[in-house]
């Protein structure tokens, strides 16, 4: 009977510090469902302590969201418990997860304290994090970094003061897969209890720095580990995380190791999607499983081969993550039912007024292309407008050509009263974006500006993607649209709101 390894996702913890993504609170909780329908099995949805928004965003996901444990991350300070408490413990299945850094260097130059000090500061805090909650994990940061025997005499006192999880993390993606799996191996070794799967769970959590955290999760998992921290797409700190996607169908792949996860792989991609597009960050052409020449092949050789046996140049089958060729057929001749079906059977539960609005911007888009997909259909739920923002579009000119400076005139809802404005500029889309700056009276600085075809035809919706630095803060949008520059206002307008 294979063996079930824990999926520990901590894409809206350690992914959003990836530098330039700044989730909404909604956007989160949106996140946070489709990670429940992906299977995952724990969820890190924040550091409530960071700030307010992040704390009423883990607490409201810990109130809605079902299915997943409901994590939350603490630094090991009776302030920050108690802060990470109040925002799940409304969680069916609530957990508190305390790291603090244990490396000789960490606490030499980081804490500027002794190991005498850390060890009483990591007892204390396990302790309180357990008076407060039955699950709690205890993560010593940079411990692939950490003297063996105090990296043992650390996971000791915390399992002695409560822990349920011990999580070793390679906290700057340093180590070696066959290191880790020697690290691991000899801390098993010296703490026994780490060997009690029914107590305590043994935990991998691996950063991209050198590109090792996948090989390194998986030697983790040989090594004994029965729960992989990772996020979606690999987002994190610096070169990001262990990703979620490669793991899993790792050790799917790999099932004659006697391991399985509770992920439902049809779901990866949709969540891919879901998050590149919240995020801002684009997944790579050649990203393992869920890029989208995953599952191309252009060489004949290649080609010749997959004709015979699929298997001489894939070792997963694309139908197993929900990449058979589609054959739903949407144009402008569909109905409102055709069209609810759709939505329904991609996993899109819409009605009231968002359905009017989605049937009629599908209706716009069947005018404009031949042919509409799914990705089309998810382009169009991820920007529809519902009214409820502060800003949005009523209208736009652009006047261009060659010899003469571009002028653009804009007419903006602000709080629900138009304001008009124009500007010229370098370009159609410096004009644009200076018009709506002067109607909506923000003032942002183009960090970047990228464009998209969301699908390969020549009559493709136009993915804009913009990231501005506001006050300092870099603030990202994103809108889809035939028209690039209907996209580039709507993109603008999302990183205000």
């Amino acid at each position: 009977m294979a063996q079930t390894v824990k999926i520990f996702d901590t894409t809206l913890r350690d992914g959003e510090q990836s530098p330039g993504i700044s989730l909404s609170e909604a956007e989160k909780v949106e996140i946070a469902h489709q990670l429940a329908v992906l299977g995952v099995d724990i969820i890190e949805a924040g550091f409530p302590v960071a700030s307010q928004g992040d704390f009423l965003a883990v607490q409201r996901i810990a109130r809605e969201v079902q299915g997943p444990v409901i994590c939350a991350l603490a630094r090991a300070q009776s302030g920050d418990i108690i802060k990470a408490w109040d925002a799940v413990k409304d969680a069916a299945r609530p957990r508190l997860h305390v790291f603090l850094a244990t490396s000789d260097l960490h606490i030499d130059k980081k804490l500027q304290s002794t190991k005498t000090d850390v060890m009483q500061q990591i007892k204390a805090a396990v302790t309180h994090a357990a008076s407060l909650c039955d699950d709690v994990e205890f993560s010593p940061e940079d411990g692939s970094r950490t003297e063996i025997s105090f990296l043992a005499q650390v996971v000791q006192a915390a399992i002695d003061c409560g822990a349920t999880t011990i999580n070793i993390p390679d906290t700057v993606g340093y180590i070696t897969p066959e290191g880790y799996t020697q690290q691991l191996q000899a801390l098993r070794a010296l703490v026994p209890q780490l060997d009690d799967l029914n107590k305590i769970t043994l935990s991998a959590h691996c950063h991209d720095d050198l590109g090792l955290a996948t090989a390194n999760a998986w030697a983790g998992i040989k090594a004994g580990a029965r729960q992989v921290e990772c996020t979606i797409n690999g987002l994190g700190e610096r070169a990001g995380n262990t990703s979620l996607e490669e793991i899993c169908m790792l050790i799917r792949t790999h099932s004659s190791e006697g391991m399985d996860t509770n992920i439902v792989p049809s779901e990866l991609p949709r969540t891919s999607r879901l998050v590149s597009r919240l995020t801002g960050y684009p997944v790579p052409p050649n990203k393992a499983v869920v890029g989208a020449n995953a599952f191309a092949h252009e060489s004949g050789i290649h080609q010749d081969g997959v004709l015979k046996d699929r298997g001489t140049y894939e070792i997963m089958d694309p139908k197993e993550l929900g990449l058979e060729s589609n054959a739903l057929v949407l144009g402008k001749h569909s109905g409102r039912h055709a069209f609810r079906e759709a939505l329904d059977g991609m996993g899109y539960r819409v009605s009231g007024a968002q359905l009017n609005i989605l049937f009629r911007q599908f209706k716009d888009l069947c005018d404009q292309k031949k042919h509409v997909s799914l990705a089309d259909l998810e382009a169009l739920v991820d920007q529809v407008e519902t009214g409820e923002d502060r800003y949005a579009l009523v209208d736009y000119e652009i006047q261009s050509q060659s010899g003469s400076q571009p002028r653009a005139k804009v007419k903006v809802l602000v709080d629900g009263k138009e304001k008009s404005a124009q500007a010229l500029g370098d370009g159609p889309v410096d004009a644009l974006l200076a018009a709506l700056g002067k109607a909506t009276k923000t003032k942002v600085e183009l960090v970047e500006y990228r464009v998209e075809a969301v699908t390969p035809q020549q009559d493709a919706l136009g993915e804009v993607m913009l990231r501005v630095s506001v006050d300092g803060r870099i603030l990202t949008g994103r809108a889809a649209a035939v028209d690039i520059l209907q996209a580039t206002a709507r993109a603008y307008l999302r990183c205000i709101n």
